[in-house]
This record gives structure tokens, C-alpha cells and sequence, in this order.
């Protein structure tokens, strides 16, 4: 147990960023966020939840990860389409995520500000609505569906 939470805090830690670091990895699905309406103040700080679905080519992947790119997206995507018809993202997260930690935490990340995670995350997260979830998100780390919780 010990071991699986020291690996999941080294896979969010892998996740974050500095905020001098360049953003180099595309997304998939993620338009830019909106406008804000006149008058409305943007968040500082977000919480979410996270299902991670990495494959060989991920960045940190471990070696039992043996999907492709494509298998990989393909179960982001059910993954997606089972959280927009209403389950439960927790248990979504403790059963398809690769992150380590989720098995325990649901793919809780807690909150989090500004430059903290990687861009393409860190834009899809901030211009979703709390109890919005992303289109499919791709990072180094793999296709990420992130709900907003906070």
C-alpha cells in the first residue's frame, strides 16, 4: 500500500509542471476556453478528478502498460462516453485509470492552481464548470477525462 501511494504522488508530481516549462503537447478535443463574461471573475484554483489512460508510448508508463495509442484513446473514450451518461466518476476512475493512486482516490487531485499541471491539462480543467467533464485530453502522460469538482 505504502508503495502504490508513493508512486501515485510521484505520477501527479510528474503531472505538474513549472510555469517556465513550454507547452509542447497537442490536445485532442479541447477547444480554448471562453471568454469570460463581463464582470466574472476566473478561478484561481480548481478542484478535479481524473481518469489517466496511458500506453506504451506514455511518458512515466509502466511496464505492464502494453495498449497502443489507439487502444488507449478508444478507452478514454468509453471511459468519456460512460461518465457523460452518468456514472460514477469515482468508480469510473478506480477501475480504468493508470494512475496508481486511483484505485484509492477515484482520480481525486485535490485543488490546484494556476501552472501546477501540465497545459493541456491545466486548460481543460479551468474552462470546464464545476460538474463539467472534458472532451478527451491528451498529454504526455496519455488521454486524460477530467471532471471538475471544485
Amino acid at each position: 500500500m505504502r508503495t502504490a501511494a508513493l508512486v501515485s504522488l510521484a505520477l501527479i508530481a510528474a503531472c505538474n509542471r513549472t510555469p517556465d516549462e513550454p507547452n509542447t503537447v497537442p490536445t485532442l478535443g479541447a477547444a480554448p476556453p471562453p471568454p469570460a463574461a463581463p464582470g466574472a471573475a476566473r478561478p484561481t484554483r480548481v478542484g478535479a478528478r481524473h481518469v489517466l489512460v496511458m500506453h506504451t508510448g506514455s511518458q512515466r508508463a509502466p511496464a505492464n502498460i502494453t495498449r497502443s495509442r489507439e487502444a488507449a484513446r478508444a478507452r478514454a473514450q468509453d471511459v468519456l462516453n460512460r461518465a457523460r451518461q452518468g456514472e460514477d466518476f469515482a468508480a469510473l476512475a478506480r477501475r480504468f485509470s493508470d494512475e496508481p493512486g486511483a484505485a484509492t482516490s477515484g482520480g481525486d487531485l485535490g485543488v490546484f492552481g494556476h501552472g501546477q499541471m501540465v497545459p493541456p491539462f491545466e486548460r481543460a480543467a479551468f474552462a470546464l464548470g464545476v460538474g463539467e467533464i472534458s472532451d478527451i485530453v491528451e498529454s504526455d502522460f496519455g488521454f486524460h477525462v477530467i471532471k471538475r469538482t471544485q
